[in-house]
This record gives structure tokens, sequence and C-alpha cells, in this order.
């Protein structure tokens, strides 16, 4: 009888095949870690299917496909809530730093004064300016020492400024871009301003309103498709602190 060599199968690797003895005793230790790594699995994947020949459909790799791609849009959404969890955080307390740094001012120009520097400071922004409402605008050297930070204006300025004359809803808080401009509320910082918050100030019954704008040399600092919850609680932390100041 004719003996017959056996030809190795799809089951069977040669000598020279085989990975050498260290790779494939680590592998067969902690196969797992090649189970976790997605590169390589992709990868042993693609070689079973140039295997099979183009004629045979792997559903199950078609099927492991689509499974990885939604993994990896689940991974980004997650990532993304999380980032904006963070973000949130963040600015929940910068407004409350800022809060509390304004409730410690004993004396009305020191109040004003620590908006434009350390208030400023813990909201990121570039300028901090108040502007009053009153029927009779006079020079007022109490004014002119503030002038960095407080500033008059006639009565319906504040309306006018936040619609730009358009027929909108008047919201507490209106966050956009802006275009650099010569002068404004802004006085001489007005051409670097790029984006603001502008928070109406309501200050009870008999009184003219008033307008607290955060200006900022970045354009994307503040833009209407951001949340205004926490500004909103800044300026209603902020009215309550100018009524007492007014009373």
């Amino acid at each position: 009888m004719i003996d017959r060599m056996r030809q190795p199968g799809p089951a069977q690797m040669t000598d020279d095949t085989l990975p050498d003895d260290g790779l494939r005793d680590r592998i067969l230790a902690d196969p797992a870690r090649l189970l976790d790594d997605p590169e390589i699995m992709r990868a042993l994947v693609a070689a079973d299917a140039e295997a099979k020949g183009a004629n045979v459909v792997d559903l199950r790799g078609l099927a492991m496909e689509r499974l990885q791609s939604r993994l990896d849009r689940l991974e980004d959404t997650h990532r993304s809530v999380i980032a904006a969890a963070y973000e949130n955080l963040a600015g929940t307390n910068q407004i409350h730093r800022a809060v509390l740094r304004m409730m410690d001012a004993t004396r009305f120009e020191t109040f004003l004064q620590d908006l434009s520097g350390e208030v400023a400071d813990m909201l990121r922004v570039d300028v901090v300016r108040l502007v009053l409402e009153t029927a009779s605008p006079e020079d007022d050297p109490a004014i002119a020492r503030l002038s960095d930070v407080l500033s008059v204006a006639e009565p319906g300025f504040v309306v006018d400024y936040v619609t730009q004359g358009r027929n909108v809803p008047l919201r507490q808080v209106s966050l956009r871009a802006v275009e650099p401009q010569e002068a404004g509320p802004y006085g001489a910082r007005a051409p670097d301003i790029l984006s603001e918050a502008c928070l109406k100030l309501d200050f009870g019954p008999g009184r003219l309103p008033g307008m607290l704008l955060l200006g900022a040399s970045d354009a994307e600092r503040f833009a209407p498709a951001q949340a205004t919850d926490l500004m909103g609680f800044f300026a209603g932390v902020f009215e309550r602190q100018m009524r007492r100041w007014l009373s």
C-alpha cells in the first residue's frame, strides 16, 4: 500500500505558519487581551473573511461591524454627555463664586468696582457694564468715578439695545454675537467685544429698568443656542442686590 501524505486542512497549521512560542504562550495565557482590543479583532475578522473567499458572505462578520459602529456612536455620545456635564458644573461654580463675591460688598462703590474686577474674572468675561435708565441723565461726580463700569441712559434704551429695533419678545437674558463697535455702552472697549450677554434688570415698582452687560472678546463665549438658566439666576441675585442699594 502506498502511503499518502496528509495535506494540512483548514484547521491544521504547519510549523511555518505557527506563531513563535513566546507569542503563542502569551495569547494562550491571556486570550482576553485579544478580545478587548478592537483593532486586533477587526484584523482577525478581516483575515477570516479573506480566507473564506469572495463568494462567501459572512453574516456574522457584518453583524459585528454594525454592532461595532453602534458601539462607537454610543461611546461618542457618552463622551459628549460627560463633557457637557463637566462644563455645566464648571459654569455653576463660576456663577456661585461670582454671587458670593457680590454679597461680600459693604459699600455701593465697592460693589460696582468688584463687577469690573473679580466678578468679571470669575465669569470669564472682558467687560462688565451696568446701564441704568434715568429720566434726567446728568453729569454726576459719582458716575464719573465709576465710568468704567456704570453708565446712564435715557428711558427706553434697554429695550432698544436688546431688541435692536426688532419686534421680538424682550427676554431677561439674551446671548449673542456682536459686531465690533466704535462706541456704545462698553466705552473704549467696544471695538474688542465680539459676543455679549444682556441681562435685563427689574428694580421694582416705580423704578426704571436697567441692564447688566457681559462682554467678551471671544466670539463664541455667548451664543443664542446656549442655555440661560445660570445667567437668569445671576441676574435675579444682581437685581436683589441692586434693590438693596437703591432703597
